[in-house]
């Protein structure tokens, strides 16, 4: 059972743990840091966790569970930080979106310790501690990459924690959450920020004519392409492999339909986009995303459904 759970950074991802806990694992005891000062006073006046402390070693003496909300470039960084005042006993996890080198910097940080490290794949393109709520988690996956020789009684209570959050949990080995990863989440945001950067530097050109009639499907590009800057460029440097790999395949694929339009091959084009519609489908179906026109986000008056607010 996991009394005190301490969280190292309180952004959107560290202060919905926080609220989360709160609201599913009233029993349970929170405490916190952040390396920012004005992220900790923000942190306090919304309550994001029991306790606020002024040192990361002071954030999680005593905890059982220690959880990571950084970025993965600063993960060994934030560990040595805090382990001073790790516990021996402690379980150190962390929520970064790539596994294999978090993994690897941890363990390089906090020789002896027992670490399961996961990913809550939950977000929204907005950062900071005025981010977090606590449904965050409801219904969406939480993989936990356990490494080799792990205790099976640490991999289990991180899972059972995260079941308690809300989220359905996977277990896998780190380099496949990576490669999967590259592909569902990683490429989809390298193309967003390209493209948006791309329709950026046509704006001389077309008299800001890309921004102000920009339909559906950039306008959700644009979404994407606002997530943290800092997080993402440390998730395409640390899970480089995987990404090379999953967008060479892209490129491929790209280059293909590239072709089909030249040649005029509309069997090609329909056959992928009638492939891709169904994949559509198989997500909604899973209960991944929300099949309302707009993809939920705005009712049949125009106002705008905020759920990053709820």
């Amino acid at each position: 059972m996991v009394r005190h759970v301490a969280i190292v950074g309180l952004g959107l991802i560290g202060g919905s743990i926080g609220l989360a806990i709160a609201e599913h694992l009233p029993g349970v005891v929170t405490s916190a840091y952040d390396a920012d000062p004005a992220v900790r006073r923000r942190a306090a006046e919304r309550g994001l966790v029991g306790t606020i402390c002024e040192t990361a070693p002071e954030a999680v003496r005593g905890a059982d569970l220690v959880i990571f909300c950084v970025p993965v470039g600063a993960m060994g960084e934030a560990a040595r930080e805090a382990a001073p005042g790790l516990s021996p006993e402690v379980i150190v996890s962390d929520v970064g979106g790539s596994k294999k080198a978090v993994s690897e910097a941890l363990a390089k940080a906090l020789p002896g310790h027992t670490i399961v490290p996961a990913h809550p794949v939950a977000g929204t393109e907005h950062c900071g501690p005025d981010a977090g709520f606590a449904t965050l988690f409801q219904h969406r996956w939480c993989i936990v990459t356990p490494r080799a020789g792990a205790d099976p009684k640490a991999t289990a209570s991180v899972v059972e924690f995260w079941r308690a959050l809300g989220a359905t949990v996977e277990v896998m080995d780190a380099e496949h959450h990576d490669l999967v990863l590259a592909v569902t989440s990683h490429i989809p945001h390298l193309i967003a920020y390209t493209i948006v950067g791309t329709a950026s530097d046509l704006e001389q050109v077309t008299r800001s004519e890309v921004i102000k009639y920009s339909a559906g499907g950039f306008r959700d590009f644009t979404r994407i392409a606002a997530s943290d800057p800092t997080m993402w460029r440390d998730v395409f440097l640390n899970n480089r492999d995987a990404v090379l790999e999953m967008l060479d395949r892209f490129l491929t694929d790209l280059a293909q339909m590239r072709e089909a339009i030249e040649v005029g091959d509309g069997e090609t084009m329909f056959d992928l986009f009638a492939r891709t519609r169904a994949i559509r489908r198989g997500i909604i179906e899973l209960g991944q995303d929300d099949a309302r026109p707009d993809f939920g986000r705005a009712d049949h008056n125009g106002d705008a459904i905020n759920r990053s607010k709820r």
